[in-house]
This record gives C-alpha cells, structure tokens and sequence, in this order.
C-alpha cells in the first residue's frame, strides 16, 4: 500500500497547509480517505480526480470533507472527464448524513432536486461499526469518541495493515483496533495537559501511549493545526513510544 498525504492541518487549514486528505493506492485502486479543505487542489497536482475509485470519511465536519462540493461541481461540469461520472458513479462510504449534509453543502435550495440530489454522480454507502470491502482493501471501523458520529479505521491489504484513528479522544477500543499494525497514522491536535477536554482529540503524548500499547511498527503524527508547535507534538510522542515516529508532511508518500 502506497499513501500519500495531500494535506495535514488539523481543525483549519493553514497558509499553504491544506486539511486533512490522503491517498491511499494498492493494485492499481486509488481511495481517497478525507476530503478537506484545499486538498482537492493538491488532488489534483497529483493526480486526476477522475481517477478515484472510492472515498472514504472518518467523519464530516468541514476540516475532513470541505472540499466535497467542489468535487462535485468536478464531476458534474467537467467538459472531458476521463470516466463517465454517470456512468461509473464514485463509491462514497461515510457516516449516515453524508447525502443530506453534502447536498445542503452543494446548494442550500432545497428546491432544487437536480441540484441536491447527488446520485447522478456518487454512489453512498453509510458507515457502520464492523468491516467493509473497498475494492482491495477490507476496512474494520470502530466509533471514534467524537462530537459527531465518527469513526476510526484498520485497512488491510496484503498481509499488512495501517490504523487511521480519525479525530477522536483516548479509548481503550483504539489500542485493540491498532494492535500490531504495522503503520499507525494518528491525529495530535495538542499539547498533553490535564484541562484537554475529553472525547474530542488526542495530544502528542496520547499519540506515543497508543503506538506503545498497540505495538504498531511505524508511528506517523498528522492533524496538527497551524496554531500549536509541531516540534512540541512530535517531542511528546517520541517521549513515550520508542519506535519510528515520523511528523507528516504534505505531499510525502509513506510505503506500508
């Protein structure tokens, strides 16, 4: 499996830092897990958006899937696209209200079927606890501990496997999802302190214990927004988990 960041700002964008967005390819098939804001221009740096072959969301708040509407207008509008859209409609797999809240994000008149009815060009297929085929890859989600429904992913192709924690709090279900994984793409959206609000993200130091309790191979930190100190984050986690921790960079690739 062959991943590529398109973009890594946690809870914003920052100046030439796109949200979270990544490529992830194996025989040939393109998934897109995350759609956030500015990633659908580094999309397309790289390569065709036509070419997706599904889209997978933790989660929808605009961070992760902003930049879905403008995919959109893509596949609806482009002159030459070099794959029916209506034809081969892109698998979209995300929590229950993907259709309605990227269709109110399309055009907020509701009026306008043509315009909010978004199955001409995407097929949706809402997620659930449990493991699901992607074309080759077979994906386990668990719930994430989040304000919204969200979700935490295990992908595995090939007798190898990379955990995706999406935003979440520290829960014990995390670690049992990670275990063993040879890659662990964790958030840290801050600095470890005792006021952090629980359920909503983890720190550098909750990044290092998961890949220390897990015994992932490769710990790779992303989602930290523009305002808090990446050195700091990447300190704490390698302050608590002995093996390969690497701060992500937009537009590196990471074999798996």
């Amino acid at each position: 499996m062959l991943l590529t960041v398109l973009g890594c700002s946690g809870s914003a964008p920052g100046p030439k830092a796109p949200s979270s967005g990544y490529l992830l390819e194996a025989d040939g098939f393109l998934l897109g897990i995350e759609l956030g804001t500015g990633t659908l221009a580094e999309l397309q740096a790289v390569r065709d958006p036509f070419a997706l072959d599904a889209l997978l969301f933790s989660h929808l708040h605009p961070d992760h899937c902003g930049d879905f509407a403008d995919l959109t207008v893509i596949r609806r509008y482009h002159p030459a696209p070099t794959r029916n859209p209506r034809e081969l409609r892109l698998p979209v797999y995300a929590p229950g209200e993907a259709p309605s809240r990227f269709a109110a994000a399309y055009s907020p008149d509701e009026a306008d079927r043509a315009a909010t009815d978004l199955s001409d060009v995407y097929a949706f297929h809402p997620l659930a606890a449990g493991t699901v085929h992607i074309g080759p890859f077979e994906i386990s989600a668990v719930p994430a501990a989040h304000p919204c429904e969200s979700y935490s992913f295990r992908i595995t192709h090939g007798g190898r496997s990379l955990v995706y924690t999406g935003d979440t709090g520290m829960v014990d279900r995390l670690a049992d999802l990670a275990r063993g994984a040879d890659v662990l793409l964790s958030e840290a959206s801050w600095t470890h302190a005792p006021d952090r609000p629980a359920d909503l993200h983890l720190s550098g130091t909750d990044a290092g214990v998961l890949a220390k309790r897990a015994g992932v191979g490769l710990l790779l930190v992303t989602h930290v927004p523009p305002w808090t100190d990446k050195d700091a984050i990447l300190a704490e986690a390698r302050a608590e988990f002995q093996g390969e921790t690497v701060l992500v960079r937009q537009g590196a690739s990471y074999r798996i």
